[in-house]
């Protein structure tokens, strides 16, 4: 079984060996082996366990899951020219991962946490060398989408990457508005759960706005809480947190 290493042990190294762990044997490096072991423990199969002070990844296939703002500290304190980098690294461009890890490639990868129930949407860009390694590898925990720059990665991040938190955002505010009229908490709960997996369905073949019109008919109740939706400006604060979140990603 081939070894898979991740440096990082945080929640999206966490979600990626979720979905990684029965196809691949998983090695994970991190500051100490306390966290380590709760990675073990929480991942629910053996993994072999390394902190970051020496380690050599010399010829490994690597998935880098640490925080942007720590790549020259851990260039400095491990060794070892990488096989492959597949970053998981929001903004953190491929001169930057060269410059700092010296690996023999690099890979920008950008799945979500969907990734541990296999239904990440994963963006990839970097050496195409590796394209068909990376979507089988990232294929794993869900689709994958390779793209022809940093700059669409950049933006991708903005939408897939940080995609789930603003569907979460969406999700609890309808089930507020639902427990506000009078339906019971557990009950809004699982409607909306209900609501969200069928969606995800739907909107694989069916254009949105058609969906949309689909739904909608005159002086109906749907078109009463759309215009609610339109007069709250909501359609517009999506398209500005894809904007403000692409922005940052260009700054990390």
């Amino acid at each position: 079984m081939e070894t898979i290493t991740f440096i990082g042990n945080g929640n999206m190294a966490f979600s990626i060996a979720q979905g990684l762990k029965h196809k691949y044997k998983i090695e994970v490096v991190g500051r100490n082996f306390k966290n380590l072991e709760i990675f073990e423990k929480n991942l629910g199969v053996q993994i072999d366990k390394h902190t970051l002070h020496g380690f050599d990844m010399s010829d490994k296939t690597i998935i880098l899951c640490v925080k942007p703002a720590n790549v020259e500290e851990v260039s400095q304190i491990i060794k070892g020219s990488a096989r492959v980098i597949f970053s998981v690294l929001a903004g953190t461009s491929v001169e930057k991962l060269r410059t700092n890890l010296k690996p023999h490639a690099v890979v920008r990868t950008m799945p979500n946490l969907a990734a541990s129930v296999g239904k990440s949407m994963t963006t990839l860009t970097g050496d195409t060398l590796f394209q068909a390694e990376a979507e089988e590898l990232l294929g794993a925990i869900g689709a994958t989408k390779w793209l022809g720059s940093e700059k669409e990665i950049d933006i991708a991040t903005a939408l897939a990457g940080s995609g789930p938190a603003y569907l979460a955002l969406i999700a609890e505010a309808l089930t507020d508005g639902a427990v506000k009229q009078g339906l019971k908490r557990d009950d809004a709960m699982a409607i909306m759960r209900g609501l969200f997996s069928g969606f995800g369905e739907l909107i694989q073949n069916i254009h949105p706005a058609l969906l949309k019109d689909g739904v909608m008919s005159a002086g109906g109740t749907t078109a009463a809480g759309y215009a609610a939706l339109e007069q709250g400006n909501v359609r517009n604060a999506c398209i500005n947190a894809v904007e403000k979140a692409y922005k940052r990603a260009t700054q990390l």
